[in-house]
């Protein structure tokens, strides 16, 4: 197969909503089992809560929604959850504060 016929393939599976749905539930099920991980030596529990988290929010909506609630609830945890992951949005963010200037009232 050529490459670009295995691109779409992978776009066609990641845009089934069973697809979808199946990964949703295994990034959950991830979450559910870190603190399992956790009791590992090493930092196991923290990386396999960082990768069902990541699953579950770019598979759902609701994940979606659900995590902007809490980062606007809890900023600095979200901050740090971000930082984690490396998301673009936390980079992004970062430059913009560094070069922002700092208003003092």
């Amino acid at each position: 197969m050529r490459a670009m016929s295995i691109r779409h393939l992978l776009h066609a599976m990641r845009t089934s909503s069973s697809v979808r749905l199946g990964l949703f539930v295994l990034g959950s099920t991830l979450m559910i089992v870190s603190p399992l991980a956790g009791l590992l030596p090493g930092p196991g529990g923290i990386i396999v809560f960082a990768i069902g988290l990541g699953l579950a929010l770019k598979n759902s909506a609701w994940a979606k929604r659900r995590y902007v609630a809490f980062k606007r609830r809890f900023p600095k945890p979200a901050g740090l959850a971000e930082w984690g992951m490396r998301r673009p949005s936390t980079k992004r963010r970062s430059a913009r504060a560094k070069t922002s200037p700092v208003k003092t009232d």
